[in-house]
Protein backbone atom coordinates (compact mmCIF):
# COMPACT_ATOMS: atom_id res chain seq x y z
CA UNK A 1 0.00 0.00 0.00
CA UNK A 2 2.61 2.20 0.89
CA UNK A 3 3.93 2.45 -2.97
CA UNK A 4 0.95 3.25 -4.14
CA UNK A 5 1.14 6.45 -1.84
CA UNK A 6 4.86 6.65 -3.13
CA UNK A 7 3.41 7.04 -6.44
CA UNK A 8 0.71 9.33 -6.43
CA UNK A 9 1.79 12.38 -4.66
CA UNK A 10 -1.02 14.44 -3.50
CA UNK A 11 2.07 17.00 -2.34
CA UNK A 12 0.81 19.26 -5.15
CA UNK A 13 2.91 22.25 -5.17
CA UNK A 14 5.84 20.26 -5.57
CA UNK A 15 4.28 18.78 -8.08
CA UNK A 16 5.62 20.11 -11.84
CA UNK A 17 2.20 18.84 -13.48
CA UNK A 18 -0.02 20.74 -11.00
CA UNK A 19 1.67 23.88 -11.98
CA UNK A 20 1.71 22.89 -15.97
CA UNK A 21 -1.98 22.90 -15.44
CA UNK A 22 -2.27 25.58 -13.47
CA UNK A 23 -0.51 27.60 -16.67
CA UNK A 24 -2.52 25.45 -18.89
CA UNK A 25 -6.19 26.38 -17.34
CA UNK A 26 -5.31 30.02 -17.20
CA UNK A 27 -4.20 30.02 -20.71
CA UNK A 28 -6.98 28.60 -21.81
CA UNK A 29 -9.83 30.62 -20.17
CA UNK A 30 -8.05 34.08 -21.49
CA UNK A 31 -7.99 32.81 -24.73
CA UNK A 32 -11.68 31.57 -24.64
CA UNK A 33 -13.46 34.43 -23.68
CA UNK A 34 -17.68 33.48 -23.87
CA UNK A 35 -16.75 30.53 -25.61
CA UNK A 36 -15.10 32.64 -29.12
CA UNK A 37 -11.80 32.16 -29.17
CA UNK A 38 -9.59 35.19 -28.95
CA UNK A 39 -7.92 35.17 -32.39
CA UNK A 40 -11.31 34.88 -33.86
CA UNK A 41 -12.48 38.44 -32.10
CA UNK A 42 -9.12 39.87 -33.41
CA UNK A 43 -9.63 38.42 -36.67
CA UNK A 44 -13.24 40.25 -37.13
CA UNK A 45 -11.91 43.55 -35.71
CA UNK A 46 -9.16 43.20 -38.28
CA UNK A 47 -10.89 42.01 -41.21
CA UNK A 48 -14.13 42.61 -40.73
CA UNK A 49 -17.09 40.99 -43.04
CA UNK A 50 -17.71 37.20 -43.15
CA UNK A 51 -15.12 36.92 -40.10
CA UNK A 52 -17.10 39.49 -38.32
CA UNK A 53 -20.31 37.63 -39.35
CA UNK A 54 -19.07 34.64 -37.75
CA UNK A 55 -17.87 36.04 -34.82
CA UNK A 56 -20.76 37.29 -34.39
CA UNK A 57 -22.32 34.59 -34.97
CA UNK A 58 -20.40 32.04 -32.44
CA UNK A 59 -21.21 34.67 -29.89
CA UNK A 60 -24.59 34.61 -30.36
CA UNK A 61 -24.82 30.96 -30.19
CA UNK A 62 -22.95 30.78 -26.87
CA UNK A 63 -24.78 33.89 -24.84
CA UNK A 64 -28.01 31.74 -25.77
CA UNK A 65 -26.50 28.38 -24.47
CA UNK A 66 -25.24 30.81 -21.35
CA UNK A 67 -28.64 32.43 -21.12
CA UNK A 68 -30.17 29.00 -21.13
CA UNK A 69 -28.20 27.35 -18.71
CA UNK A 70 -28.39 29.71 -16.25
CA UNK A 71 -31.99 29.94 -15.91
CA UNK A 72 -32.87 26.58 -16.15
CA UNK A 73 -30.07 25.08 -14.26
CA UNK A 74 -28.68 28.46 -12.70
CA UNK A 75 -29.86 28.08 -8.85
CA UNK A 76 -28.52 24.49 -8.56
CA UNK A 77 -25.05 25.36 -9.85
CA UNK A 78 -24.21 27.81 -7.83
CA UNK A 79 -25.44 25.93 -5.21
CA UNK A 80 -23.23 22.83 -5.93
CA UNK A 81 -20.22 25.52 -6.69
CA UNK A 82 -20.63 27.00 -3.36
CA UNK A 83 -21.00 23.71 -1.68
CA UNK A 84 -17.74 22.23 -3.34
CA UNK A 85 -15.70 25.37 -2.33
CA UNK A 86 -16.89 25.62 0.78
CA UNK A 87 -15.82 21.65 1.25
CA UNK A 88 -12.25 22.00 -0.89
CA UNK A 89 -11.84 25.27 1.96
CA UNK A 90 -12.55 23.55 4.86
CA UNK A 91 -10.06 20.73 4.21
CA UNK A 92 -7.45 22.59 2.82
CA UNK A 93 -7.17 24.97 4.80
CA UNK A 94 -8.93 24.46 8.07
CA UNK A 95 -7.55 20.87 8.04
CA UNK A 96 -4.52 21.05 6.56
CA UNK A 97 -4.91 18.60 3.56
CA UNK A 98 -2.24 20.14 0.61
CA UNK A 99 -4.27 18.75 -2.54
CA UNK A 100 -7.61 20.27 -1.43
CA UNK A 101 -5.24 23.85 -1.40
CA UNK A 102 -4.16 23.34 -4.85
CA UNK A 103 -7.85 22.56 -6.16
CA UNK A 104 -9.33 25.64 -4.35
CA UNK A 105 -6.56 28.04 -5.69
CA UNK A 106 -7.45 27.34 -9.52
CA UNK A 107 -11.71 26.37 -8.36
CA UNK A 108 -12.17 29.74 -6.77
CA UNK A 109 -10.58 32.14 -9.08
CA UNK A 110 -12.33 30.27 -12.12
CA UNK A 111 -15.68 30.98 -10.35
CA UNK A 112 -15.12 34.22 -10.01
CA UNK A 113 -14.25 34.05 -14.10
CA UNK A 114 -17.29 31.64 -14.28
CA UNK A 115 -19.47 34.81 -12.73
CA UNK A 116 -18.08 37.56 -14.64
CA UNK A 117 -18.48 35.58 -17.87
CA UNK A 118 -22.06 35.16 -17.14
CA UNK A 119 -22.67 38.46 -15.98
CA UNK A 120 -20.98 40.01 -19.24
CA UNK A 121 -23.07 37.67 -21.11
CA UNK A 122 -26.37 38.90 -19.88
CA UNK A 123 -25.15 42.42 -20.49
CA UNK A 124 -24.38 41.83 -24.14
CA UNK A 125 -27.61 40.23 -24.47
CA UNK A 126 -29.41 42.65 -22.70
CA UNK A 127 -27.79 45.63 -24.25
CA UNK A 128 -27.66 44.51 -27.72
CA UNK A 129 -24.04 45.81 -28.45
CA UNK A 130 -22.54 45.09 -31.59
CA UNK A 131 -19.51 45.70 -33.59
CA UNK A 132 -17.02 48.10 -32.17
CA UNK A 133 -18.52 48.34 -28.88
CA UNK A 134 -18.71 44.77 -28.69
CA UNK A 135 -14.86 44.41 -29.29
CA UNK A 136 -14.22 46.73 -26.62
CA UNK A 137 -16.62 44.80 -24.11
CA UNK A 138 -15.13 41.79 -25.52
CA UNK A 139 -11.27 43.37 -24.63
CA UNK A 140 -12.16 44.60 -21.28
CA UNK A 141 -13.72 41.69 -20.47
CA UNK A 142 -10.19 39.55 -21.51
CA UNK A 143 -8.42 42.07 -19.55
CA UNK A 144 -10.17 41.87 -16.18
CA UNK A 145 -9.82 37.73 -17.05
CA UNK A 146 -6.26 37.91 -17.47
CA UNK A 147 -6.45 40.06 -13.98
CA UNK A 148 -7.95 37.46 -12.27
CA UNK A 149 -5.40 34.82 -13.47
CA UNK A 150 -2.47 37.00 -13.14
CA UNK A 151 -3.35 37.73 -9.39
CA UNK A 152 -4.36 33.96 -8.84
CA UNK A 153 -0.83 32.31 -10.09
CA UNK A 154 0.82 35.06 -7.98
CA UNK A 155 -1.01 33.80 -4.92
CA UNK A 156 -0.50 30.31 -5.69
CA UNK A 157 2.72 30.82 -6.18
CA UNK A 158 3.57 32.57 -3.01
CA UNK A 159 1.66 29.91 -1.50
CA UNK A 160 2.84 26.94 -2.89
CA UNK A 161 6.40 28.11 -1.80
CA UNK A 162 5.24 28.70 1.67
CA UNK A 163 4.40 25.37 1.71
CA UNK A 164 7.32 23.91 0.36
CA UNK A 165 9.07 25.90 2.85
CA UNK A 166 7.12 24.54 5.85
CA UNK A 167 7.61 20.81 4.69
CA UNK A 168 10.62 19.50 5.79
CA UNK A 169 12.81 17.89 2.64
CA UNK A 170 13.26 14.51 4.77
CA UNK A 171 9.33 14.83 5.82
Amino acid sequence: MSLVYELIDLRSFSNLWYWIALAFTWSRTSHWILGVPWDMVQRARRIGGQAELDFQMMLRINLNRIGYISSVAGTAAVAIAAALLTTLAMLGFGYGVEFCQALFLIAFPMSLVGLMSLRMAHWIDRAGIEGAALHKALTWHRVRVQAIGLTSIFITAMWGMLQNLNISVLH
